[in-house]
């Protein structure tokens, strides 16, 4: 990463280790990480489940030790009416709805990584093993995507806008 680049990890349940939140920390790294409701926390000198934050401490926490690792951080918690779920993130920020809300910057990147994946593109299955030449095909999967939608935005615009005239 270039220098001066300030950046924001958003990642999901099942990169919620002790061991990603310790490298962020180290790289100075920001970070959003959800975390499962049953992980261990040591805190004030007790212990409890980051599912228990939820109801007994749902403004979260400050310096908490996840699963007697040593590594240290602070829990937010959001439990949004209607959604089945709470939201519980560890973060190197305090906690607030406003840094856990940031978690969900990660899903403006999701429907692109399943395109890549699993819906049209097939990266999986490339088989490329030379970074270089995987970040070329990134790169140019991005702009064909980026070309795919902006064609799709523009023609729902024009169809609004009473239709395109062909041949004027």
């Amino acid at each position: 990463m270039p220098e001066g680049v300030s950046i924001l990890l958003a990642a999901d349940r099942f990169y919620g280790t002790a061991q990603l939140i310790d490298w962020c920390r180290q790289a100075g790294w920001s970070y959003r990480i959800r975390l499962k409701g049953n992980l261990t926390l040591s805190h004030e000198g007790g212990e409890l489940t980051t599912g228990e934050i939820v109801s007994l401490l749902p403004q979260g926490l400050v310096g908490a030790e996840l699963y007697g690792s040593g590594a240290t951080t602070n829990i937010g918690v959001l439990h949004e009416n209607g959604h089945k779920e709470a939201w519980i993130i560890a973060m190197d920020a305090l906690p607030s709805r406003y840094t856990v809300l940031d978690y969900g910057m990660r899903w403006g990147i999701e429907n692109m990584f399943s395109d890549f994946k699993s819906r049209g593109f097939g990266l999986m299955q490339s088989h490329i093993l030379k970074p270089e030449r995987l970040e070329r095909l990134i790169l140019v999967m991005s702009i064909a995507l980026y070309w795919a939608v902006s064609c799709g935005a523009f023609d729902e615009q024009e169809t609004a806008n009473g239709g395109l005239k062909r041949g004027a």
